[in-house]
């Protein structure tokens, strides 16, 4: 008896308190969604034209992240291709054009996914530390599964390959390609083409102070 009574009670306040848990998750806004334009990252490059990438945010949210952090801050804007090798890849993001830079955020630890190194995919470089990636990153002109799970793939070129493959070859260049503008096109900023570019300086980069942070 004394037990059916306790049920009778315990009944009486579970359902005022569902029906208010109910209220309250129906009041609680759901999280706004992220539009497609936050996740694409446009390069202008000094070869002709813009190019494309779409961003694995649920893949690297850190290195997205970080990619447009220092993208919006106008971090990358002027930066040189500053090693690239013909049959594999384009690198970039060092403000230094030596390889031995970075930005003043701190470097970040990997994010090593699933998606392979196929032609067009945009991944983090780094030294030989796992989690020193941290501003540059390079471009896959042909696939190289041999980096899958060491380097962050946190992005695929899907337009404008074709100004990726007429980047200026060496390490460093002798005429290095750069990137003059790069933007998230959810901020649409218009193409800088590389007949607005402003006359700039080329100074002369030392093969001795260069750094290979990934290897072929």
């Amino acid at each position: 008896m004394l037990r059916k009574y306790f049920l009778i009670i315990s009944a009486l306040f579970l359902v005022p308190f569902a029906a208010h848990a109910q209220e309250t998750e129906e009041r609680t806004p759901a999280p706004a969604s992220v539009p497609p334009e936050e996740n694409i990252l446009y390069l202008d490059l000094s070869t002709g034209g813009r190019v494309a990438i779409q961003l694995f945010a649920e893949l690297a949210p850190n290195h997205v992240e970080r990619i447009k952090t220092l993208t919006r801050q106008g971090f990358y804007d002027g930066i040189i291709f500053h090693r690239v090798i013909d049959g594999f890849m384009a690198q970039t993001g060092d403000p230094t054009g030596t390889g031995t830079g970075g930005s003043e955020l701190p470097d970040l630890k990997a994010e090593f996914g699933k998606f392979p190194h196929m032609r067009g995919v945009v991944s983090m470089a780094r030294s030989e530390s796992e989690d020193s990636a941290n501003s540059q990153f390079f471009i896959v002109f042909y696939p190289r599964f041999s980096l899958d799970g060491k380097y962050t793939a946190f992005g695929r070129v899907t337009s404008g390959m074709e100004y990726v493959d007429a980047i200026a070859r060496g390490e460093p260049p002798l005429n290095p390609s750069r990137i003059l503008q790069a933007s998230i096109a959810a901020d649409r900023k218009p193409p800088v083409l590389p007949s607005a570019r402003p006359s700039v300086s080329e100074a002369p980069i030392s093969v001795d102070d260069l750094n290979a942070p990934i290897n072929p």
